[in-house]
């Protein structure tokens, strides 16, 4: 036996992973839409296929897959099982941020270059080689996106028939809530509800919490301890081998406008950064956004002391942090003192009193507990 289903079987054995009846449930709709994509032709086939069938459009397979749940319940580590042992060329794995951002990218492309409506276009140009898109934690925070959700999903599925399978904090029925003009967005929650399946993956036990039980999450003073102490939360958080640390893999975020912010180690959700490159030259409170919503977690190294002398340093902590607290992210920080002692004289050091009380909240079990851009 091959494919998801064999990979979860054998952490399970392996003592890696502990049996879970809503994984489980979860895991047979993959193997199901993993074998309905295999045995199906590729796009681009030929020959008999071709000549019998006209286009050579594939059969129509559903829609996908959408697992929603709380922080830590497993879904990302699903998906990528899924993704990793589908035997496809046509696929494809992405953040739903970054995958957002390319496609704005593509519409102002084909606003430049074709006329009409950009939509179908970029869902063409994006189906061109893909059987298969896995998104990990969709999640909608403005008009803007929500507006063309609604319409290249329902092209992308329906027109192109591209299966999704996708991840998310939220069930269906919940994105955008309360958002700008949501009644545009209603369609595209109808096509998730009719298209895909939706699977709950909302059990008592968050593996992640437990995996980073015993651990602090702000390390004091500077030093190899305070370290080691990050390094392990990220070892527990991705699964990166110890031994194997000079080998995780960085990345290039696009902060949009043409500018990339280089993320020195980046993995699963996970990002760590030198305080210096986040604060010590100009960035505004767009850049810390993106990191918000790209990683569920960030680690920063280096936080110093700060005087009167780095007011702006200070200040771009402030925003940073504004960032990460309301998107709910996670982070684990290695620093010179303790959050209070950080910078308690200079202009703005009264303004950073505010920024102090939620570093301290977000040390606390209930705000680890929280799912990513959540606002509950």
């Amino acid at each position: 036996m091959t494919g998801v289903l064999a990979r979860y079987r054998a952490l399970i054995e392996g003592g890696e992973l502990r049996p879970d009846p809503q994984q489980e449930q979860a895991v047979a709709s993959l193997m199901d839409l993993q074998q309905q994509l295999e045995n199906r032709p590729a796009k681009n086939g030929g020959g008999l296929l071709k000549r019998l069938f006209g286009s050579g459009r594939p059969a129509e397979v559903p829609g996908g897959i959408y697992m929603w749940g709380g922080v830590g319940r497993g879904k990302s580590m699903l998906m990528d099982l899924f993704h990793d042992t589908l035997a496809i060329a046509e696929k494809r794995r992405a953040h739903f941020h970054a995958f957002m951002i390319e496609v704005h990218r593509m519409m102002r492309e084909a606003r430049k270059t074709e006329s009409g409506d950009p939509i179908p276009i970029v869902a063409a140009r994006l189906a061109q080689n893909t059987r298969c898109l896995c998104f990990d934690e969709m999640v909608v925070n403005n008009s803007a996106d929500a507006m063309i959700m609604s319409r290249l999903f329902r092209a992308l599925i329906v027109d192109e028939n591209v299966a999704v399978v996708t991840t998310s904090n939220r069930p269906p029925g919940d994105l955008y809530k309360d958002g700008l003009n949501r009644e545009h967005f209603l369609p595209f929650i109808e096509l998730i509800e009719r298209r895909l399946s939706v699977i709950p993956l909302n059990g008592p036990t968050d593996y992640r919490m437990e995996r980073l039980r015993g651990i602090d999450t702000w390390h004091t003073p500077l030093g190899d301890a305070a370290t080691a102490k990050v390094r392990e939360a990220f070892f527990r958080l991705t699964d990166y081998e110890p031994e194997d640390a000079a080998n995780v893999p960085s990345a290039e975020l696009d902060l949009g406008g043409g500018r990339i912010l280089h993320v020195p180690k980046s993995f699963k959700g996970v990002a760590v950064f030198s305080f210096k490159r986040l604060c010590a030259s100009p960035r505004g409170a767009g850049d810390y956004l993106a990191i918000a919503q790209n990683y569920h977690s960030v680690i920063i190294v280096g936080i110093p002391q700060m005087g009167a002398d780095m007011r702006n340093e200070a200040a771009r902590f402030v925003t940073l942090i504004d960032a990460l607290y309301e998107n709910k992210v996670k982070l684990f920080a290695t620093a010179e003192v303790e959050p209070e002692d950080i910078y308690v004289a200079g202009d703005g050091a009264f303004e950073f009193e505010r920024t102090v009380s939620r570093l301290k909240e977000m040390q606390s079990r209930e705000y680890l507990a929280l799912g990513h851009g959540s606002d509950e």
